[in-house]
């Protein structure tokens, strides 16, 4: 890995240390409508659990914790979740948000035990996407659903073909679209939503 690759991951692709730390007050203030928009798009009732990939500095996780019963985040990077801990600290002592180690892939979550997946701009990062999407299936409870999105120019295939991976998984009702966030410098989020089937 270049050395300019590797400060890019560092900061961005897997926060540790300093950089991450950095990269983790960017992320909070450039991808903010963007994580609202997503808990907006999923509206998760306030008897549902939401489990949130990759919650990176905690904005879209706090926001879901104003909606939902509960909101768990896992993250690889310990610098993230630290983040997520000061952000969302009167709801991590009130136990309405857990935070832990994982990835989209080993989340350590039981089985039909959330109503709700998000994943915002980590998709790209996802070592292996059909892993990540047969543990994410799992996890949801029947009828319940996912919504991800991604900066369109940064995801790993396609935005049609992403969807055609969630179908080809077992999901239902996948649909995938374009959103432009609010600000001169923002640029264009794919999304997507998709359905786990009800028995």
């Amino acid at each position: 890995m270049s050395s300019f690759a590797d400060v890019l991951d560092r900061t961005f692709g897997h926060p540790r240390g300093l950089l991450g730390r950095l990269g983790g007050a960017v992320m909070a203030r450039g991808n903010a409508a963007t994580e609202r928009h997503v808990v907006s798009v999923a509206n998760p009732a306030s008897d549902e659990t939401v489990l949130v990939i990759g919650p990176g500095p905690g904005v879209g996780l706090r926001a879901a914790a104003h909606r939902a019963r509960l909101v768990i985040g896992v993250d690889p990077a310990e610098e993230m979740l630290a983040m997520c801990r000061a952000r969302c600290s009167e709801a991590v002592e009130q136990g309405t948000v857990e935070l832990r180690a994982g990835t989209a892939a080993a989340t350590g979550q039981a089985d039909e035990s959330v109503d709700v997946v998000l994943s915002v701009n980590n998709v790209q990062l996802w070592d292996d996407r059909d892993a990540a999407l047969v543990e994410l299936l799992r996890v949801l409870r029947p009828g319940g659903r996912l919504v991800l999105s991604a900066h369109e120019r940064w995801l790993p295939v396609p935005r049609q073909e992403l969807g055609a991976e969630f179908e080809a998984e077992g999901f239902t009702g996948v649909q995938t679209w374009v959103w432009q966030p609010p600000g001169v410098a923002a640029s264009r989020a794919a999304q997507l939503r998709a359905y786990k089937p009800t028995r």
